[in-house]
């Protein structure tokens, strides 16, 4: 019977332990980071480039629910030259994520955020040089994407973000708060690639 009780108690500690992170007034701390280039075979060509930093904190409203932003900056710069081929913003994500428990280290959760991004916007010449300023740009959109993560320790996830739904709407507006026509764009995606995650960590204290 002692044993019994013991294995009881000992199994309740387990199960604790593993569902801690996510419990209420405990915080999560992480982001993303990525850098893309690409350039053509043609003679003389330019390189396009994309970086994007945006780190988040969220904070555990209720068991297993955070709400949070990130906050980063994403620079892009085109191959061809451009008017507005060259652009700096700065990132606002506000977030809403929900875990639901698999198992013991396993949890599915599902995010909503709104992905927003405010910027310069700069010419590109043939050489691939940054020219005069063209005006500002303004990014605005939705996104809903699932994911896994594992929980090697009490205090580290692993994730694995798939992709969801997502909206985004992108103006560029002139010195004269005009719209650039050409320059905007809306972009729509739903789907998901299981064999191409993303994958990032997250810090729960």
């Amino acid at each position: 019977m002692k044993k019994l009780i013991l294995s009881i108690v000992a199994l309740s500690s387990l199960t604790l332990a593993s569902y801690a992170q996510t419990e209420k007034g405990k915080y999560i701390l992480g982001g993303t980071a990525s850098y893309e280039t690409s350039k053509t075979d043609a003679v003389n060509a330019n390189s396009a480039e994309n970086l994007n930093i945006v780190p988040n904190l969220g904070y555990f409203v209720d068991d297993n629910f955070a709400i949070g932003t990130g906050l980063g900056y994403s620079f892009s710069k085109t191959a061809v030259a451009s008017p507005t081929g060259i652009n700096n913003a700065v990132i606002v994500s506000p977030f809403g994520r929900y875990y639901a428990g698999l198992s013991d280290q396993f949890k599915f959760f599902g995010q909503a955020s709104v992905p927003m991004a405010f910027g310069n916007v700069k010419a590109v010449d043939a050489n691939g040089d940054a020219g005069v300023k063209a005006g500002t740009s303004t990014s605005i959109g939705v996104a809903l994407s699932p994911g896994f993560a594992y929980f090697p320790t009490k205090k580290l996830g692993i994730e694995l973000a798939l992709k969801g739904l997502s909206y985004n709407r992108y103006k560029v507006k002139d010195a004269n708060d005009n719209d650039v026509i050409g320059a905007g764009r809306e972009d729509f995606s739903f789907g998901t690639n299981f064999f191409a995650p993303q994958i990032g960590v997250q810090f729960h204290f």
